[in-house]
């Protein structure tokens, strides 16, 4: 019995931790490709900030459905699942890819 209650709780933050992993792919890669877009834009500032209010809904949206009614544990794997994809995203996205765009 207690076996099957510790496999449902990490399964649980593994579902989170996942969805975590979803939520920071879809803010990082809209926040890149909003960045590269912001030199043709015929008004970045408003290109930024529409960009940003949509990003923090759906994120602060998804965070508030994993946790769910109170759980903060879900809510800390899926925020680590999000620095993950942050720190993933950031290496394959960062830097040494735009430099090629400036030549």
């Amino acid at each position: 019995m207690n076996l099957n209650l510790n496999t449902n709780f990490f399964l649980t933050l593994l579902v989170a931790f996942t969805a975590g992993l979803a939520l920071g792919s879809f803010y990082f890669t809209a926040l890149w490709h909003t960045v590269r877009r912001l030199s043709t834009a015929k008004s970045p500032a408003r290109l930024m900030i529409g960009s940003f209010i949509l990003r923090m809904a759906v994120v602060l949206g998804g965070f508030y459905l994993v946790m769910g009614e109170g759980h903060w544990e879900r809510l800390a794997s899926a925020m680590l699942g999000f620095i993950v994809i942050r720190k993933i995203l950031t290496y394959r996205l960062g830097p040494q890819n735009a430099v090629e765009g400036v030549h």
